[in-house]
């Protein structure tokens, strides 16, 4: 994979980065480590948000109300296409876009006031791959930490990071694995100290790994089964340790992040899962949809106890967990509650459509996005179902929106003469 810059530039931005200070290891069992320096409350700087969970910073009030004419501060047009979310960092939006005339994937930086953008960088000018038409060549959401970019891509044959500076000047490029493609690439990356975890599962045998965030060395790398899979690293602490936790390929694993030792394994789960797990501090969560649909609750002390299961297909809008209760919308448009110790159902209810994107938890209100671009908001409560509100924009919605800051970052599709035009929007109240 040739290199970005000449050497002794990797070597000078190296050193520039090994200054930053890093962030401590411990993770709470919610996964909320310190942010690092440069990354505020009010940003939303990865696949799910400040804390990995899908739950939004205490204190947001996101708008209630939106449409084409009502609360959009700013639009603006991505070219290309990609179901990546917006990643907020300061006064920057950044998103990643794939062409899939020529192959080439970019990541575009807008100004998170007006919109305007500021830079695009072409990470690869071609070798863009995917199979399935719901998937994208820029499926990966991209990870900040303030000093610089991780963006992830599946290209020409082989899983590929590359580390870009906020100005979006070429730090590193990294080669994980080599990768087969089935369907598709969309795990994200996942910040830890001074590393960034990435994982490819793969029919050919992917393999998950830690890199230094400074150099992009690979510092650990293990082999994963040979089975596609889709699922994004995440580390919670739980039974007294750090657990990097991956789901799919007919297993749960929990490796140290820190050395990449395998400290349990449970057979299950399913093959194919595109879901990234949540913990309830002694609890995991596997769901999946292919070949079987199914969620579970394992135990997380090693013993690999599968503490409850049911049939439901959650295979790609991610779980939420608040407070002993799991809050889902499945595939098919349900909304559902279940208690997380036990399994039991509290509420059902069909909001209609089919959904992609992951719901997000902001205070006491679940925000959920159907692939038609219509928003549901309801309550976050384990007594009933309580609808707030209703929201409808775009065409076509696979993208999970941000949210920080009282604001709404938001990615859509648009239908125009049988052509389709992506969009980025920044909902505020009051704007129009």
């Amino acid at each position: 994979m040739p290199l970005l810059f000449p050497r002794p530039l990797r070597l000078f931005l190296a050193a520039l980065l090994l200054t930053a200070s890093s962030l401590p290891l411990s993770l709470p069992a919610r996964g909320e480590p310190p942010l690092p320096a440069g990354v505020m409350a009010t940003d939303w700087p990865a696949w799910r948000g400040p804390t990995h969970d899908g739950q939004a910073p205490a204190g947001q009030t996101p708008p209630l109300a939106w449409s084409a004419e009502k609360n959009l501060r700013w639009s603006v047009e991505i070219p290309g296409r990609g179901s990546s979310s917006p990643t907020v960092v300061g006064k920057c939006v950044y998103l990643s876009s794939c062409d899939e005339g020529p192959g080439s994937q970019t990541v575009y930086a807008f100004d998170r006031e007006t919109g305007k953008q500021l830079w695009q960088r072409e990470v690869h000018a071609s070798g863009a791959m995917r199979k399935n038409e719901r998937s994208t060549g820029a499926s990966s959401t991209i990870l900040g930490d303030g000093k610089a970019l991780y963006a992830v891509f599946a290209n020409s044959g082989a899983i590929v990071v590359t580390a870009l500076s906020s100005a979006g000047e070429p730090l590193w490029q990294t080669k994980l694995t080599d990768y087969q493609i089935h369907q598709g690439y969309g795990a994200s990356p996942f910040l830890y100290g001074d590393t960034i975890l990435v994982a490819a599962d793969t029919k050919g045998g992917g393999a998950v790994a830690a890199m230094e965030r400074a150099t992009g060395k690979i510092i650990w790398k293990r082999d994963r089964p040979s089975d596609p899979n889709y699922s994004s690293p995440v580390v919670y602490t739980i039974d007294g340790r750090d657990q990097l936790i991956m789901t799919g390929c007919n297993r749960i694993e929990s490796y140290d992040p820190r050395t990449g030792e395998t400290l349990w394994e449970k057979a299950g789960a399913t093959t194919e899962c595109v879901t990234t797990t949540v913990s309830d501090g002694m609890r995991v969560f596997s769901s999946g949809g292919y070949p079987r649909n199914h969620v579970a609750a394992i135990r997380a002390d090693g013993s690999g106890t599968i503490e409850w299961e049911n049939n439901q297909r959650l295979y790609v809008p991610s779980l939420l967990y608040r407070d002993g209760f799991l809050y889902a919308v499945l595939d098919a448009g349900i909304a559902i509650c279940w208690n997380s110790a036990t399994g039991e159902e509290r509420w059902k209810e069909r909001l209609g459509g089919n959904f992609s994107a992951s719901p997000v938890m902001v205070g006491e209100a679940i925000f959920a996005t159907s692939e038609t671009g219509q928003t549901h908001i309801f309550q976050a409560s384990p007594e009933r179902f309580t609808e707030i509100a209703v929201n409808s924009l775009g065409d076509e919605v696979f993208s999970t929106p941000a949210f920080c800051g009282n604001e709404i970052f938001y990615r859509a599709t648009f239908m125009e003469n049988g052509a389709r035009r992506e969009k980025l929007f920044c909902i505020a109240a009051g704007t129009n």
